[in-house]
């Protein structure tokens, strides 16, 4: 896999990986122009989070509603490209930028982690748009994502995309049978997604799964480490970290 995707895969190693970004309080709200940039400019990679808006147009967002981040209600989904950049985050004056925007000021000055924020049960849409703005982008990056059906789509679609599986312990999720969480929690979605690297949560690490994958070479990187003290305990177990809140 080291050859296949080259400086993709190396990057996925090494350096800490931003999360939404380099953002803080006092500076950049997360999932910005100004957070990607600020990661670019500390030499980090950047992970973001991927929405479709209601005109199929990718927008980088992580909640499905927009109030915790603008104060604003409604759903992403239900808001065109153009509605969605003329609102601002956080009382700042950034907006809400779209993968293509985002994207082109990184360029290749840091690896991409993009997660699809596809609701389960459905595939197609948001996959799709991601590919098409991606299969342009010069840059080295991956996809990830919970979803595992999505991951599939990717396999079959355009295998030769980096892809992370995201996995944590699945206490919350309702629209999940309990047999199912628990079955997400054993990674036992692994077979169907065919990922290449797993993004596991600090509440799973370690975990005996994801040791045997990583021997056969499969690698493990965390998320989200705020703190320095909660990578010490886990990183002998994992290959990279995504973090927030500290200089990694």
């Amino acid at each position: 896999m080291k050859n296949r995707f080259g400086e993709a895969w190396e990057l996925l190693f090494h350096p800490p990986v931003a999360h939404r970004g380099l953002w803080s309080p006092d500076g950049p709200p997360e999932n910005s122009l100004g957070a990607f940039q600020a990661a670019c400019a500390a030499g980090y990679g950047v992970e973001l989070d991927v929405h479709l808006s209601s005109d199929g147009e990718a927008v980088v967002f992580h909640d499905d509603t927009l109030t915790r981040m603008t104060g604003l209600e409604g759903r992403i989904r239900d808001r065109t490209v153009a509605d969605l950049a003329e609102i601002r985050l956080a009382g700042s004056e950034e907006k809400i930028p779209t993968l293509l925007e985002t994207l082109a000021l990184i360029g290749r000055r840091a690896m991409v982690h993009i997660e699809l924020k596809t609701p389960f049960g459905e595939v197609g849409p948001l996959e799709k748009r991601v590919h098409e703005i991606i299969a342009d982008h010069a840059g080295p990056l991956c996809i990830i994502g919970f979803n595992p059906y999505s991951h599939a789509w990717y396999a079959d679609h355009y295998p030769g995309v980096l892809r992370g599986l995201d996995s944590w312990a699945w206490t919350r999720p309702a629209t999940l049978a309990e047999d199912q969480r628990k079955a997400y929690a054993r990674l036992e979605q692994v077979e169907l997604a065919r990922p290449h690297f797993l993004a596991l949560s600090l509440d799973v690490l370690p975990h005996p799964r994801a040791t045997q994958l990583r021997a056969e070479g499969m690698p493990v990187v965390a998320w989200t480490v705020r703190k320095p003290e909660q990578w010490d305990p886990v990183k002998d177990h994992c290959d990279n970290l995504i973090f927030e809140g500290f200089a990694a």
